[in-house]
């Protein structure tokens, strides 16, 4: 995974709340083996010259801000793959009184493929929507806020995410840094043996 500490890029705004995996990867694409050649798919079966992604002040863009519980529906790593490789580094979704910014599942599969999820409170998330795609941001991970229109807003996070993101490791990765005490604790464990019976 890659690392990342701070970013600046341009935002594209996705108004969109409730926004399914099925919308973000379509079904049809599950079934390929290979780990990349997603981002060309990203939101495939509603792009046009209308889609809010396909504007020309959203070209280039690598902050993604959408509305509230992004991701939700299927699980598919897929869903996050696509986002990542289509370039975008960060989503910012919507926290409302009812509802999440982003979907359980989702939120783990983004976590475990290194795509910093922001989400935001009604009001905060509404001072960077509002800049507009095209508008520049800065994240600034390590203190956990973005800045947008002169404007710094903190946002909160999960220490454990944060720190994965930080050091570019998956779980795998974050478990490894264990190996010592794992192996020093399979030194002394004894080996299981099952009882024939």
């Amino acid at each position: 995974m890659e690392a990342m500490r701070t970013h600046t890029g341009k935002i594209a705004v996705l108004p969109i709340d409730q926004c399914d995996t099925d919308r973000i990867i379509p079904a049809r694409y599950l079934s390929r083996v290979e780990r990349s050649g997603y981002g060309e798919l990203l939101f495939k079966d509603v792009r046009g010259p209308d889609f809010p992604l396909d504007q020309p002040a959203a070209k280039g863009a690598t902050i993604l801000v959408t509305g509230t519980n992004f991701g939700c529906g299927s699980s598919r790593e897929h869903a996050v793959w696509a986002i990542q490789q289509a370039g975008f580094k960060a989503v910012v979704g919507k926290e409302t009184a009812e509802t999440r910014g982003f979907s359980d599942i989702f939120r783990q599969n983004s976590a475990n493929c290194g795509l910093l999820l922001i989400e935001l409170p009604e009001a905060e998330h509404a001072i960077v929507a509002v800049a507009g795609s095209g508008a520049e941001a800065s994240i600034d991970l390590p203190a956990q806020t973005i800045s947008i229109g002169g404007k710094t807003i903190h946002f909160e996070m999960d220490a454990a995410n944060k720190a994965a993101i930080l050091e570019g490791l998956d779980l795998i990765g974050m478990t490894l840094r264990h190996e010592a005490e794992i192996s020093e604790y399979e030194k002394k464990s004894p080996a299981y043996v099952p009882v024939k019976g």
